[in-house]
């Protein structure tokens, strides 16, 4: 029979992970709302440490863009918080309910995974907004790391080492974050039929208009758009994005309109629409479903020429360094022939059956120095190998 343990403070998850490494074989899933346990390989653990009982933003400072929040915090408590102020999280993090068909989240689990969306070339990945955290190892340790402030330079930068471990090395307890005013406006250079469109992305990435996301659609996806000027254009959209004061963002989006010109046809969505599209983008809104579902980071100037080789639908972000591709399902995922197109860069699985991810490596294997280094690291956080085995 399986154990679920719900703590309400740091000591309590300290007696959890203590009573898993005394207990000879016991290991632990650990969660806040399972909104990503689509994510990784499917876990084998009976007993679960259920995370959603630390729940609570407990320090937020909006004028120093700063926040503290319990690892069980529900992301939409944050967001309401953010949304008071004017504020946001300014690596946008897509929702999972695109990919894996539930809502929600929480802090703890929004940074254990670094989930990062379209302004990850602009703003950083979610690693580079983690301040510090409170954590609880595998060792049965409590131990903390960074802290409150943008500048902290005591002690070593373990953010950046917890910020997308999935949980495999230790269990953080609160998280505290940097964020930052929203823009005040919003707008979206549409580009129709783009004769090229992966150089059309890349003049704009390029650009001195400091563009915040760019992305291309190709027909059959823009289609699917809930966006009117973009789903009935019957043509493929590549879409640049611009944020900052009004006057600004009109002087970039008319130079950008002149730059992109030469591409064809060029259009213009105002702040809600601008919203609503690139909300559909970030959280992969286009291939939901069962179809298998791929991650591709590549070099930009890579995209197009990988994307060629696909037998499935897709479309890019981050002017072409990321792929989101949808394929019909396999037993393998046809993982041997996707991560064969790529030079470089990385392919993860981003959601397959239990079955699949089971057989699959999830993640990109890891360059036989380097998973032998992580090997070393996941054996000093997690010696007894309690903490979400397997899952990467």
């Amino acid at each position: 029979m399986s154990d679920i343990f719900k703590p309400e403070n740091d000591r309590q998850v300290l007696d959890a992970i203590r009573w898993a490494v005394s207990g000879n074989g016991k290991v632990l899933e650990v969660m806040g709302q399972g909104s990503k346990r689509g994510l990784g390989r499917a876990q084998n653990a009976d007993n679960v440490l259920d995370l959603s009982g630390l729940s609570g933003i407990t320090l937020y400072e909006p004028e120093e863009l700063v926040m503290t929040a319990r690892a069980g915090t529900p992301i939409s408590e944050v967001q309401a918080a953010l949304d008071e102020a004017n504020q946001m999280l300014a690596f946008e993090p897509w929702s999972p309910q695109g990919l894996y068909g539930m809502d929600g989240g929480t802090v703890g689990g929004l940074f254990a995974s670094a989930v990062t969306g379209p302004r990850r070339p602009l703003a950083g990945s979610a690693r580079d907004h983690m301040l510090g955290f409170h954590a609880v190892s595998g060792r049965g340790e409590i131990f903390k790391s960074g802290g409150r402030v943008v500048k902290n330079v005591t002690g070593f930068d373990l953010t950046k080492l917890m910020a997308g471990s999935m949980g495999t090395l230790a269990v953080m307890t609160d998280v505290s974050f940097k964020v930052l005013p929203k823009p005040e406006k919003a707008r979206t250079v549409l580009l129709f039929g783009a004769s090229d469109p992966g150089q059309a992305m890349r003049d704009a990435q390029n650009s001195p208009y400091e563009v915040s996301g760019v992305a291309h659609l190709p027909a059959g996806v823009a289609a699917r758009s809930s966006v009117s000027y973009v789903s009935s254009v019957g043509a493929g959209v590549t879409a640049v994005r611009v944020e900052g004061p009004g006057p600004s963002v009109g002087v970039r989006c008319e130079a950008l309109r002149d730059l992109l010109s030469g591409y064809g046809a060029v259009e213009e969505l105002h702040t809600t629409n601008t919203v609503s599209l690139w909300q559909e983008i970030r959280d992969v809104s286009y291939f939901s479903g069962d179809r298998q579902l791929w991650r591709l980071s590549v070099a930009p100037t890579d995209g197009p020429a990988v994307s060629e080789k696909l037998e499935g639908e897709h479309y890019f972000d981050w002017a072409g360094g990321l792929i989101w591709f949808a394929m019909e399902t396999t037993d393998d995922a046809n993982a041997d022939q996707v991560r064969g197109l790529l030079k470089g860069g990385h392919a993860t699985l981003m959601r397959a059956s239990e079955a699949v991810r089971t057989r699959v490596p999830v993640f990109q294997p890891q360059a036989d120095g380097v998973a032998q280094l992580m090997k070393r690291v996941r054996a000093g956080f997690d010696p007894h190998n309690i903490l979400n085995p397997g899952r990467m």
